[in-house]
């Protein structure tokens, strides 16, 4: 049977989901393997230092670097306050004395006479890593984090904005051409994962946020709304840090684009448990897709087999979204996967394959113009 390989979204309704969370700097790792956590727990935790905020004592002081040392009022490992006394002169005759006070909360980390400056570090930043989803600690890195695996449904999509975030899966549509308006956001969803099939609007978003949602998952976006939404252009980037109070995630691309029938029907089929999404996308080389991810309660045999599947293989039968115009967006299966080049009709000659779309028509595609929808 003829095959080919092309990049792929997957979309799985039952698969095995590891993740690895770890710490930026070692630390404390509280959970032990075996252990069952949910999507917020703290699995491990450290202390960023404080930032260094210098203090011009000796220049203060009107004295010479050598002689600040006994001056200070203050030492090494001392806690100070903002405007705390760390150093006085001798003055004359015990008057008119002058004095340098602190510019930061923190601890005195060094004193030097030679530069005459005094060194605060500010209180230390401490850092938790969560969970993320709902599963198993299956391996533990000492002092680094944890593997958290779980039977779950899992789909990526084309685009996100936003981080972390997880909650109750909600639909605010009921079907995959309607389109996420303002009207259709309900105090209710509030903490939740929040689907619909179309676009969603800006008005929609900001709604959202009024509300506390915790993240929006549509077919598209307009680009004009993306960036009301972020206040600029967003350019070429790794996108996932953006503090906009809400992850948003687009499974189809820019624009008035119906959300896949297979995706939408399966986050239906989903309503009520309990999602984790990162917005975290990066299109270029080493490419980050934003992920949906909700666990299961238990995992079908249709895991083990996807765990064995090649990825990225294509065949006849094989789901695929077409990302080219002038078809951008549509969705069917391979009908027919030639193995020698074809004439396109600009002339050229190239790789391709047949498409049969949802609506029964058949259209032949360069092979590069297809992303497979792993399952």
């Amino acid at each position: 049977m003829t095959k080919a390989y092309t990049p792929g979204l997957k979309v799985a309704a039952s698969t095995t989901y590891r993740v690895r969370r770890l710490l930026p700097v070692p630390g404390d790792v509280r959970v032990q393997v075996g252990a069952r956590v949910q999507a917020d727990a703290v699995i491990a935790e450290t202390f960023l230092d404080g930032d260094v905020f210098p203090v011009k004592a000796a220049s203060l002081l009107g004295v010479p670097p050598g002689e600040l040392p006994p001056l200070m009022l203050k030492q090494i490992g001392d806690a100070v306050q903002i405007g705390d006394v760390i150093a006085q002169s001798k003055g004359i005759f015990g008057m008119m004395r002058t004095q340098a006070k602190s510019t930061a909360a923190g601890t005195i980390e060094s004193i030097s006479g030679t530069t005459g400056m005094v060194l605060l570090r500010g209180p230390q930043t401490p850092v938790q890593v969560r969970a993320f989803v709902c599963g198993e600690v299956v391996e533990v890195m000492p002092r680094e984090g944890a593997v958290i695996e779980t039977p779950a449904a899992f789909i990526q999509g084309i685009f996100g904005v936003g981080g972390e975030s997880w909650g109750p899966l909600v639909a605010a549509s009921a079907q995959p051409t309607e389109d996420l308006t303002a009207q259709r956001i309900t105090p209710a969803m509030k903490g939740a994962v929040v689907f619909a099939g179309g676009r969603m609007t800006a008005e929609a978003i900001a709604a959202a946020r009024a509300v506390g949602v915790a993240a929006l998952v549509c077919g598209g976006i307009d680009d004009a709304d993306l960036k009301d939404v972020l206040g600029h252009d967003l350019g070429v980037a790794v996108t996932g840090s953006e503090r906009i109070g809400i992850t948003l995630i687009v499974t189809e691309g820019f624009g008035s684009i119906a959300m896949a029938r297979r995706t939408f029907d399966l986050l239906m089929s989903l309503v009520g448990k309990q999602a984790s999404v990162n917005g975290a996308t990066q299109i270029r080389a080493g490419v980050i897709r934003p992920e949906i991810t909700v666990p299961l309660a238990e995992c079908s045999s249709a895991s083990v087999a996807s765990r064995g599947a090649t990825a990225g293989l294509l065949h006849v039968g094989t789901s695929v979204r077409i990302i080219r115009d002038p078809y951008f967006g549509l969705i069917g299966s391979v009908s027919r996967l030639p193995e020698k080049p074809e004439a396109l009709a600009s002339g050229s000659l190239a790789r391709v394959l047949e498409v049969q779309l949802d609506d029964g028509a058949r259209v032949t595609v360069p092979r590069a113009n297809v992303e497979l929808m792993e399952g």
